[in-house]
């Protein structure tokens, strides 16, 4: 297998794509209608507390009625119950956020330390449902890294399917047992696996738009672990990477392109499988 030439590795990267976002990049609305649906009868339970004057009074009303209404209060101000967040109370002590919700005090607490109680008697939310839903809009964005690698996972598998070429996807190393003997206690998961005639590849995709010390560690990782799979008789490792993050880590990008005789993106990879399917 060849390695790459300098000359390559620039017109690689003058290749990089800015971004792999589509419109549905920003936000993923089933995800939140489904997390706004699943607590929208509390959520109306509570829309009772707007405009009150005594807020404690009618805070009461609903704790006597049904306290577990106020399990919800946490996303009101941006935090999921799951996250297990502290605070520090009154008595300088660090405590869980949900634990203010375990009484009545204890929510009134929380309702008037957090600003809610104002928002509430001024009535600036009219319906906690669809404040709710902007918010979970809001806290959806945390999410569009993991999309951002879906993103580019989905786009290489539509040029994969132009190519008309066997693959699957999410393989594990554990299949073959040179390829496990090879990699030694290193277990692997392949986002793609591409089969030809002749050989069969074991593929790894990511996009960067940012920078970070993961790039270094990603180009360093791939380094070593494509000379193991390419020692092994038929089994060839692909990396399809692409991103303007790699500039900031254009050092390790470019020590692991010219070890990595399959280094491709958006742009090159569909010519990378035409070359390759049979006659």
């Amino acid at each position: 297998m060849r390695a790459h030439t300098e000359e390559e590795f620039k017109t690689f990267m003058s290749q990089l794509s800015e971004t792999n976002a589509t419109l549905g990049y920003w936000t993923d609305f089933t995800k939140v209608i489904t997390n706004v649906a699943s607590i929208e009868i509390k959520l109306n339970t509570l829309n009772y507390l707007l405009g009150k004057d005594d807020l404690r009074a009618a805070v009461t009303q609903l704790w006597n009625n049904d306290k577990s209404v106020f399990n919800v209060l946490q996303i009101l101000i941006a935090c999921r119950k799951r996250d297990k967040k502290k605070v520090i109370n009154s008595n300088s002590q660090f405590v869980l956020l949900e634990s203010y919700l375990n009484s009545l005090d204890g929510v009134m607490v929380f309702i008037e330390g957090s600003g809610l109680a104002k928002v509430f008697k001024d009535k600036n939310i009219k319906n906690l449902v669809d404040y709710v839903f902007g918010v979970e809009v809001g806290l959806d964005s945390n999410a569009r890294k993991n999309r951002s690698g879906d993103a580019m996972e989905n786009a290489v598998e539509l040029i994969i399917k132009g190519s008309r070429l066997k693959y699957r996807k999410e393989v594990y190393s554990s299949e073959w047992p040179a390829i496990t003997q090879a990699l030694g206690t290193d277990k692997k998961r392949f986002d793609f696996v591409i089969e030809t005639k002749n050989k069969t590849y074991l593929a790894e995709v990511n996009f960067y738009s940012g920078g970070g010390s993961k790039l270094n560690e990603t180009a360093r990782s791939f380094t070593e672990l494509a000379p193991k799979i390419n020692a092994v008789k038929g089994f060839e490792f692909l990396w399809v990477t692409d991103g303007k993050g790699w500039y900031g880590a254009k050092n390790k990008l470019e020590e692991a392109y010219y070890t990595i005789p399959s280094v491709y993106n958006l742009t090159t990879l569909s010519g990378f499988l035409e070359g390759i399917k049979e006659p």
